[in-house]
């Protein structure tokens, strides 16, 4: 039996036509709602952030079940599609802003020729934290971190976490780097910037020991289906990529 946590990563959730790429950036509403619902039903342990990081420290055992739902960069499809279900069903979720982006629009999807959809902006993160959603940083400018040079690798992790801060009168405490890109000079960004634990696109599951600033996590797709989605909770749990 796997006892290692699922941290399952999320990105749009929404209305959304088939499609052929980029499925990984997707999800529709009404598979969400079902994923949730499931989730429920089978009696899944659903973390907090707090909860999954002292289960990793190992000062708690790892539930059967565990999973914890991330969202990256902060669509307000969040707010219209993701949330109701989670806020209904009573499961936890954190939420990656790009502090350059706050009540802007996803414009680095022009580059692939797709719609740029709004992100929420300062003032509907705060209404959604004291409804018990969580928030972290994805940088500002949703750069791949590790092709950059130090300085703005510096600033992209340091000045994130500042700008939100300020912006949403929140505590940010946890990164994750956009396309999950990193090598040793993020990670020691990450570490000086003062988070306690950053995630990446690597898949698996994380278990007791893991550095919590390389934490694996799992990708819902557009095209899962229930019997998919919990294939990836219970069988992809192997790290795909070694730890730096």
């Amino acid at each position: 039996m796997n006892r290692g946590i699922s941290i399952l990563m999320y990105h749009q959730v929404g209305r959304f036509r088939p499609m052929k790429s980029h499925r990984s950036t997707y999800c529709h509403h009404r598979r969400f709602k079902a994923q949730m619902t499931l989730l429920k039903l089978l009696g899944y342990r659903v973390l907090d952030f707090d909860s999954m990081l002292a289960t990793l420290r190992g000062e708690r055992e790892v539930p059967p079940r565990a999973v914890v739902l991330t969202f990256d960069d902060g669509y307000e499809n969040f707010r219209e599609y993701a949330h109701p279900v989670l806020h209904r069903l009573r499961l936890p979720s954190m939420v990656y802003l790009l502090a350059g982006y706050l009540g802007d629009s996803a414009r680095w999807f022009a580059s692939d020729g797709r719609d740029t959809p709004p992100l929420m902006d300062a003032a509907t993160v705060s209404t959604l934290a004291r409804q018990g959603v969580s928030f972290g940083s994805h940088g500002i400018n949703h750069l791949k971190l590790a092709d950059q040079p130090s300085e703005v690798i510096e600033r992209e992790v340091h000045e994130s976490r500042e700008l939100l801060e300020r912006a949403t009168g929140l505590q940010i405490r946890d990164f994750c780097f956009p396309y999950g890109s990193h090598d040793r000079r993020c990670l020691q960004a990450v570490r000086s910037a003062g988070y306690r634990s950053a995630v990446t696109c690597v898949r698996g599951s994380a278990y007791p020991g893991e550095d919590l600033f390389q934490l694996p996590r799992k990708a819902i797709s557009f095209g899962d289906s229930l019997a998919g989605f919990l294939w990836k909770i219970h069988v992809k749990n192997r790290r795909k990529h070694p730890p730096l």
